[in-house]
């Protein structure tokens, strides 16, 4: 008899993990690539209805450790935003989950990052985040703080590159940060995000323990561990009939009853945060730069947004399922729209 949990498409947790990752131990890669299974597990998304992308690097490399039986594209260095913008685009069908690293996206990739951004693109965009170039022996990245001094590197003259800020800049619909020690967060935040019709960008510390795991290092686990503050208390529901509670006070501890029949514990925050208020997300942004603050939890969200796909007539057939006939027309359509251009 197999007593082992499945989901409600049939599946076990098994059917979401990959192969065994060849990263270094203790990398925090390897903790969001288990959340990212435990995350497509609990929504109940069948791994085939997901696509992965990557770039170059250590953090893309990671698409190999979860979801074995979704296709996985991996890119050139910095540029796996337009290969995912080409590949949604042929299959609306699918749900896009980018990894990249800071590398990859803050330094040679920053421009397409931010095209991809504005364009709202339906994807799920992952920044492993640990301020080096951990497949080439650690040199700085454009997140990596002022003034930090590494072995064989020197020490970093130039200000770091925000990756939170610059995809609020570029008018993000969904801007989130994490950290790889605090795996229940992240996995929460990954939930939210792969219901996020837009672009959902996801900026995770995610300490190098090779090259840049100095007690003093902004992305050490030490300096997270003793620096994170979280915005809230992250808990993902998905979308069901809804749940009211009323007269839930500040500070107050309540056991509320869900859809599966299961209970969970609700403690309302203290600090009173609104994440679709944009002005407030780039303010706290900016404080957290100034004073050093490792701000954690969803940032902004603008759920109304329209998204690329949405803005082209595309049909309810994916693009790469359309027949011959359909992808080529028959000359005479073909004169006549040549005909409207005259």
């Amino acid at each position: 008899m197999n007593l082992e949990k499945t989901n409600t498409v049939g599946l076990s947790r098994n059917d979401y993990i990959g192969e065994p990752s060849t990263l270094c131990k203790g990398c925090g890669h390897n903790s969001i690539s288990n959340m990212i299974i435990s995350a497509c597990f609990e929504l109940n998304i069948r791994p085939e209805k997901i696509i992965k992308f990557s770039g170059i690097g250590c953090s893309s490399k990671s698409p190999t450790y979860f979801l074995k039986y979704s296709f996985g594209f991996n890119g050139l260095h910095g540029r796996m935003p337009s290969m995912a913008t080409g590949a949604l685009f042929a299959d609306t069908s699918l749900k896009g989950l980018g990894i990249s690293g800071d590398g990859d996206t803050a330094n040679i990739g920053l421009g397409q990052f931010k095209h991809l951004v504005r364009r709202n693109v339906p994807l799920v965009y992952i920044v492993e985040n640990n301020g080096v170039y951990g497949l080439t022996k650690g040199q700085f990245s454009a997140t990596a703080d002022y003034g930090l001094s590494l072995k064989r590197q020197g020490q970093n003259v130039y200000l770091p590159v925000d990756i939170a800020l610059e995809a609020l800049a570029a008018n993000a619909t969904f801007v989130a940060r994490s950290f790889a020690g605090d795996p229940k967060q992240v996995k929460e935040i990954i939930k939210a995000a792969l219901s996020h019709e837009g672009t959902a960008v996801i900026d995770i510390i995610s300490p190098c323990v090779t090259f840049n795991n100095q007690e003093n290092a902004l992305h050490s686990y030490s300096w997270g561990k003793g620096h994170e503050d979280p915005l809230h208390e992250v808990e993902f529901v998905p979308p069901r009939d809804e749940i009211n509670i009323e007269d839930f006070s500040h500070g107050e501890v309540r056991e509320v009853a869900l859809h599966d029949g299961s209970t969970i514990v609700l403690k309302k925050v203290e600090k009173d945060y609104d994440p679709t208020n944009k002005k407030e997300a780039m303010r706290l942004l900016t404080d957290a730069v100034k004073n050093k603050w490792l701000i954690t939890g969803l940032i902004y969200v603008d759920p109304d947004a329209i998204n690329l796909l949405d803005m082209y007539n595309l049909g309810k057939i994916p693009l790469n399922r359309l027949s011959n006939e359909k992808i080529r027309p028959p000359r005479t359509e073909l004169e006549k729209i040549n005909q409207d251009l005259m």
